[in-house]
């Protein structure tokens, strides 16, 4: 056995792929968006680490690696980010439409109270 070290490294990535799955096929569909968007820092750790890959590399093949490795890292953390975003729009108040004929300006001042109907000034 030429690269026992290799061998312990592989057995360690499909180790830590099967356990990522069970892990996450586990969680119901209603958690899996808030979980995901919290997990942003462990896939600025994993760009940080390509990073580091790219840093000691002294060959093709290592450059190579810590590239696609650095791309999608990168790729996670925007998505990331992104999805966290579009979550929070959804928890934003939407401003209330104008009923149909009605101006914007009897809309505003409905708003505020001073538009009542039949109010007396």
């Amino acid at each position: 056995m030429p690269y026992p070290a290799l061998l312990v490294d592989v057995t360690i990535f499909v180790l830590a792929l099967w356990v990522g799955f069970e892990v996450i096929s586990k969680v119901p569909a209603t958690l899996h968006t808030p979980l995901m968007s919290a997990a942003n820092s462990i896939h600025g750790i994993v760009l940080a680490g390509a990073m580091l890959i790219a840093v000691t590399a002294n060959n093709a093949v290592g450059y190579v690696i810590a590239f696609v490795a650095a791309a999608f890292a990168a790729a996670n953390v925007v998505g990331g980010y992104v999805v966290t975003g579009r979550m929070l729009k959804m928890f934003k108040k939407r401003p209330a439409m104008p009923a149909a004929g009605e101006a914007p300006a009897a809309v505003n001042a409905a708003a505020n109270g001073s538009g009542r109907k039949g109010a007396a000034t």
